[in-house]
Parts: C-alpha cells; sequence; structure tokens
C-alpha cells in the first residue's frame, strides 16, 4: 500500500464514545513513521493509529479544546516483515476504570504495559466518527506518512467495545492466532467492513460505507491472514542494497555485489517449491538459493556483501551472462544468457536435493523437474533461502503473488497446487514457498 490510501466522508455522527477497529496487517517497511489509519477534520482534531520510527506504535487523539484527549505508546517494537498482525483497538470512555476505555490487543492478547497510558476522562467524545467534514483515511495521515505494508480484513464498528476474540480465534491444533472471517457483530450506523480477502474498498457490510482510492494503486495480493507467502527480508541484506514497497524486489548500488534474502527457508526433506524471478535494472544479476545457519548468525560471507550467490559455500544460482554457480565453481555449459526482460523460473526439490531453473519456461540444460534430473545440491546446514544477488541492478520476485514487485504477471501458468499465481507452469508435484505451501 506505499503511498496509497482510500478514504471515506461518513456524514453522519455515530458514537464517539464507543467503537472498535480490528484489522491484519503485514508490514513491508519498518524505522519510519507510518500511519495506518486517521479519522480527522483537521491537525487539531483527529485520532490515529500509527507505528513510529522506533516501530512501536501509537494510538491517540486530539482536539483543539482539550489538546490530547487520548495517548497510548507501545513499549513493545513491530519489526516482523514476515507474519501478519491482527489488532484490536476498542474504546469505551463510558467506563470508570480508565485502563478499560481503550484496550488494544495484538495476535489475541491484550497489551497491558505501555511507555505512555493516557486512556482518556470518563465519558470523553473522541475525534472519531463525528460528521462535521470527518473523513476516515485508511493508509496515510492526510497524505503523508504513508503506511507500507498489507491490510487485510478492516473491520470498524460503530458503538460497540468488542474484545479480540471477536474477530480471531486460537488454533487448537497449532495454537496460532487466526482469524475469523464470518464474525458476529453489531455494525452500527458507520461501521463498515473492507479490504476482505479477495475483496477491494466496497464495504462488505450491509452500511454500504464503501471506500474510494484517492492516490495511489491498491493490489490485491495472494498473500492474507490466513496463507501468508514468502518475501524478501529487509533485515537482512547486504550494506548496499535497498528493498522496493512490496519486498519483492532487491537493488544494489556502489558497483559490488550484494544479496537479498527470502523470509522463508526450505528444509531438508520437507517438500517441492517453486518461484519465479524477473529483472527490474541494469544487468548483471543472479538468482538462486543460499545455506543459512541454524545458529542464527549471518556474517559477512553468509549474506553476500560484495559477493555473489553461488560463489560461497552450499550456494547455487543461475546468472545472466549463461553461467551456473555452485559453491565456488561455476559452468556455462547447458545455460543461456538472460536480460531483464526475462522471467527465471526455480524448482528445488527439498525431498531428492535437486535444483533446476528454466528461462521464460525452456528449462536449462536438460534439466527438467519432469524427468527427476535436477542438478544435486549437499544437505542444508541450517534452510535454503531463495537469494537474488545484483551488482548495481534490481530483480524482483514472484513467490506467488501473481506480480514482479507492483507489475501484474501477463498470464498465469497451470497451478495444480493452487497455491500462487505464477506466470509459467509449476512442475508436478512443487508448490509456493508460503505457509499452506509447507503443509502439502
Amino acid at each position: 500500500m506505499a503511498n496509497t490510501q482510500i478514504t471515506w466522508n461518513n456524514g453522519t455522527t455515530g458514537n464517539r464514545r464507543t467503537w472498535t477497529w480490528s484489522f491484519w496487517l503485514k508490514r513491508s517497511k519498518i524505522n519510519s513513521e507510518q500511519c495506518v489509519w486517521t479519522t480527522r477534520y483537521n491537525a487539531s482534531n483527529n485520532h490515529l493509529f500509527r507505528f513510529n520510527s522506533n516501530n512501536t506504535f501509537s494510538f491517540k487523539g486530539v482536539n483543539s479544546a482539550d489538546g490530547t484527549i487520548m495517548d497510548l505508546d507501545s513499549n513493545q517494537v513491530f519489526k516482523d516483515v514476515n507474519s501478519w498482525y491482527h489488532f484490536v483497538l476498542a474504546v469505551d470512555s463510558t467506563q470508570s476504570t480508565a485502563a478499560d476505555r481503550a484496550k488494544v490487543y495484538v495476535n489475541g492478547t491484550q497489551i497491558t504495559s505501555f511507555a505512555t497510558a493516557d486512556y482518556g476522562a470518563q465519558n470523553q467524545s473522541f475525534e472519531i466518527n463525528e460528521a462535521n467534514n470527518q473523513v476516515f483515511w485508511i493508509g496515510s495521515e492526510n497524505s503523508q506518512n504513508y503506511f507500507d505494508g498489507c491490510l487485510s480484513h478492516v473491520w470498524f464498528i460503530d458503538g460497540t467495545q468488542y474484545a479480540a476474540s471477536t474477530f480471531g480465534e486460537t488454533d487448537a491444533t497449532t495454537g496460532e492466532w487466526k482469524i475469523k472471517t464470518s464474525p458476529t457483530v453489531t455494525m452500527g450506523t458507520n461501521g463498515f467492513q473492507i479490504l476482505k480477502d479477495g475483496n477491494g474498498i466496497t464495504d462488505t457490510s450491509s452500511n454500504s460505507n464503501n471506500f474510494s482510492a484517492s492516490s495511489g494503486t491498491l493490489t490485491n495480493l495472494k498473500d492474507c491472514p490466513s496463507h501468508v507467502f514468502c518475501t524478501l527480508n529487509p533485515l537482512i541484506r547486504s550494506a548496499n542494497g535497498s528493498f522496493a514497497s512490496t519486498n519483492n524486489k532487491f537493488t544494489t548500488s556502489g558497483g559490488s555485489w550484494g544479496s537479498g534474502f527470502g523470509t522463508m527457508g526450505m528444509l531438508n526433506g520437507q517438500g517441492k517449491y517453486y518461484m519465479e524471478f524477473k529483472g527490474a535494472s541494469g544487468t548483471k544479476i543472479g538468482y538462486g538459493i543460499s545455506d543459512f545457519k541454524p545458529s542464527g548468525v549471518i556474517d559477512r560471507t553468509q549474506r553476500g556483501e560484495n559477493r555473489y550467490c553461488g560463489e560461497y559455500a552450499n550456494s547455487y544460482a543461475y546468472h545472466y551472462g549463461g553461467n551456473f554457480y555452485y559453491s565456488g565453481s561455476s559452468t556455462s555449459t547447458g545455460y543461456d544468457s538472460f536480460t531483464s526482460s526475462d522471467v527465471i523460473g526455480m524448482a528445488v526439490d527439498m525431498d531428492n536435493l535437486k535444483i533446476y531453473f528454466h528461462k521464460n519456461g525452456t528449462y536449462q540444460d536438460s534439466k527438467n523437474p519432469a524427468s527427476d534430473n535436477g542438478y544435486t545440491i549437499v544437505a542444508p546446514d541450517g534452510a535454503y533461502m531463495p537469494t537474488i544477488c545484483v551488482e548495481d541492478a534490481g530483480a524482483a520476485a514472484n513467490f506467488g503473488n501473481g506480480i514482479f514487485d507492483t507489475t501484474a504477471i501477463s498470464s498465469a501458468g497451470t497451478n495444480a497446487s493452487n497455491f500462487g499465481t505464477f506466470e509459467y507452469d509449476v512442475p508436478s508435484g512443487y508448490t509456493a514457498l508460503s505457509t499452506k505451501g509447507f503443509n502439502t
């Protein structure tokens, strides 16, 4: 949602003392101030939820008469870019106990310790849900401090303070917090539900409180709270590298190689995975896998700083010049050169420790997953992570969302698992690198 915002002018005053927000989000960019939502009349009269530059959050309201009327600042930091967070912000200023007037839940657990804790005065009317030129902004703070990431299942409830258990529940098998797609709630006059999986900014409740995109472009991804896909990881990268807003494009500058790695790893004996890559700028590009050690210690060699994938031990990559690099050696036999316009597919068989690459659907070196004759890779010490390596160039990955950075694929190939959308056919028995893919 980078540089994207959606808005709705409610036009009718609702309950300004009692209301609930519930939303799922996945962060793409960290270490910057980003507003997830705000309701605002002007700079002196607004209510908002935002992430701060230190990755804590602020949930606060101000008005011109009283100044700050609520201020909750977290002690916790929220830097996970691989998983979805579920936030519930539940307010009822009529409560006699201060801490009951504003409750914050993250993944089903109520936060009770804050760096700043001002729950507001009893019977305070907050700067939300008022018809006086009040606008709901989602994705920004009045066209600034844009939220960079994904949002899903955004609920606003007018007139009721709900707990997190209304919108989510603990999975009895896995112990993880999971979404309730159809919670039982009373919406109230200004209540709405938008950005439901597979839906856009049209209110899917009976209220028809529809939003409109006032800037940027909304992209409907396969990644959602119930099915998380791999992305590139901005927390682990070469010093000269940077990531685009989707965390699926990696770019370097400065005249040296650098590498970006996936957020999900592939373990020995556990599955077969398919993904695609495409250049975005420059020419010096390679795609492959790198072994990350279970210690979690990422040294200069492991993260490929000033080096390229395939140059170091337990790493394998297909490079732009038509070379296949493997653990410090290379061959050009059977591999075509490629440019930034070509789509490179990579199939990794962790059950049989094989790797395959194709260029625009043609598998290289006569090694095809259908023939089970791929290049043999060694068992990883930890897990193999998808890797993009570039020198003064940029490249994007499609792990199943059907886009390269923000550009949609031109057509979809067949995919028997139905997990993810790819440009070319997914080999039989292979799946996306995703939470549901892991479970096949």
